[in-house]
């Protein structure tokens, strides 16, 4: 079983950063796919960024330039920092991670950006 466990939601202006942090823990494979997701009210949820295994990150066209995602692999940890935040990234956003063919998500975090 894996959990996941985001943290660094909150309320913020345009134009301001947060910065989201995500920790794994349980049965973690070396070959996975960990991202962030992002779900707005009355909308389906949407990819912001990915990790392969192999190091390939790939951007939401939407948030890219302003968005950068890491991991600290000793750590079981993905981050997301935000910059230049707009009202249309307020959403919940998820971290997941995809292993042997099984998706595990995260509770989310309220991201919430007022103009």
């Amino acid at each position: 079983q894996v959990q996941l466990v985001e943290s660094g939601g909150g309320l913020v202006l345009a134009g301001e950063s947060l910065r989201l942090s995500c920790i794994a823990s349980g049965s973690i494979f070396s070959i996975k796919t960990m991202g962030w997701h992002r779900q707005a009210p009355g909308k389906q949820r949407e990819l912001v960024a990915a990790i392969s295994s192999f190091g390939i990150i790939t951007y939401a066209d939407s948030v890219k330039g302003r968005f950068t995602f890491s991991r600290d692999n000793a750590k079981n940890t993905v981050y997301l920092q935000m910059n230049s935040l707009k009202p249309e990234d307020t959403a919940v956003y998820y971290c997941a991670l995809s292993q042997r063919g099984m998706n595990y998500w995260g509770q989310g975090t309220q991201v919430t950006v007022s103009s």
